[in-house]
C-alpha cells in the first residue's frame, strides 16, 4: 500500500485550512468533493470564522480544534506553512497524516512535521489521488 493510499483509507475525518466559500475555488470544490464521499471536514479560515462550510462551523486556527482529526490538508502559499506546521504540532489530539495541496510544498515545514511522527504529502491533489484509487 502506497502512502497515499494509507492516508485516504485511514482518513475519516480532515481539516482543511485555508478553505473558502466560494464555490468556484478548489479549496472549496476538493473538500466539497471529500464530504461527497463520506469524510467530514472541518474548515479553517479566520476570515470566514463563525460561518457554516461543510456542515460545520469555520474556526480561526486548526489547533483550536476539540474533535479529533485524522487529516490536515493545507491550501496556503508556502511561506504560510511554517506557521501551520507549528499550530499543528499543538494540535491535540494530535492527527497522523497531513497534506499539502497541489501547487503546495514546502520542504522546511514537512520535515519539521516528519520529525514529530506526521506522515506528509506534498504537491499533490487529494481529490485527484482519490478519484483515481475509485
Amino acid at each position: 500500500m502506497t502512502l497515499i493510499e494509507e492516508m485516504l483509507q485511514n482518513t475519516k475525518t480532515i481539516a482543511v485550512i485555508g478553505a473558502k466559500k466560494d464555490e468556484w475555488e478548489y479549496a472549496y470544490k476538493v473538500p466539497h468533493y471529500m464530504t461527497q464521499h463520506d469524510y467530514m471536514v472541518f474548515p479553517v479560515n479566520p476570515k470566514l470564522e463563525g460561518i457554516e462550510l461543510f456542515g460545520q462551523p469555520v474556526i480561526d486556527k486548526v489547533n483550536r480544534l476539540i474533535d479529533p482529526i485524522d487529516m490536515v490538508l493545507i491550501f496556503r502559499r508556502p511561506e504560510f506553512l511554517n506557521d501551520h506546521a507549528l499550530e499543528i504540532l499543538q494540535m491535540a489530539p494530535k492527527p497522523k497524516y497531513v497534506w499539502f495541496q497541489l501547487g503546495i510544498y514546502n520542504d522546511t515545514a514537512a520535515k519539521l512535521l516528519e520529525e514529530n511522527g506526521f506522515k506528509v504529502v506534498q504537491n499533490r491533489c487529494i481529490m485527484v489521488e482519490h478519484a483515481n484509487l475509485q
